[in-house]
């Protein structure tokens, strides 16, 4: 895990030296280059290599809003593919081993049933790293295409704010150190990791509740 959260700043360190080195590297690309680039940024999303945010910068600058469904693509191929590698890994050995903690199993049961809004919830905080949260909710066993379809919809506010930020960009290496978000970008921020904390900490407090409730009705 805690290779899972530090490794995007090792990938995006050394991307931003590639790009200052060849800026025009992704100036002009063919189809194929096109298709090339976003299956890469999308293995490197899923494997930890790439922070989601500095991928979506990149991409407006470069592609514009012509490459914005392929940026949805790649986030999608990233997701499933983090979601795919860490249920295989795992083998439900993590559940297995909650059981061995009845209350802390319970309360994972009760996080299952919110699913959906516990994936949207993480998805929409530009603070939450993106791998290391799809090998959690992989390996609590959060349905598919719950998950997929709730990372897509969560990720879209703060993945629109920041393309558009990227295809308003003059420079590259001035995008990359200042992404110059400005007041209306902060007070955005803002907003998206104080809902998903908010948010997080009202399905968790209900599922403990919920998990003390069935555990009281068993006893």
């Amino acid at each position: 895990m805690a290779l899972l959260a530090g490794l995007p700043f090792v990938g995006s360190s050394s991307l931003g030296f590639l790009l200052y080195r060849n800026q025009e590297l992704l100036q002009h690309p063919t189809l194929l280059q096109a298709v090339l680039y976003f299956v890469v940024i999308g293995v490197a999303m899923a494997f930890s290599l790439l922070h989601t945010t500095l991928a979506v910068l990149i991409t407006g600058f470069y592609f514009g809003w012509a490459g914005f469904p392929g940026m949805l693509i790649a986030y999608t191929l990233a997701a499933l593919t983090g979601y795919q590698v860490a249920s295989s890994l795992d083998h439900g050995k993590m559940l297995a081993f909650l059981q061995r903690f009845p209350k802390a199993a319970a309360v994972m049961r009760e996080m299952k049933t919110d699913s959906w809004k516990l994936v949207f919830l993480l998805r929409i905080s530009p603070v939450t790293p993106f791998a290391l949260m799809t090998f959690i909710l992989a390996v609590m066993g959060v349905d598919r295409r719950r998950f997929l379809l709730a990372s897509i919809v969560g990720m879209l506010p703060r993945s629109l704010f920041f393309y558009w930020l990227g295809t308003k960009a003059q420079d590259i290496m001035l995008l990359l150190r200042d992404p110059g978000t400005g007041n209306a970008g902060k007070v955005l921020v803002a907003v998206l990791v104080t809902v998903s904390l908010f948010g997080l900490y009202y399905l968790f407090n209900r599922a403990m509740q919920r998990a003390l409730r069935q555990g009281t009705k068993i006893e």
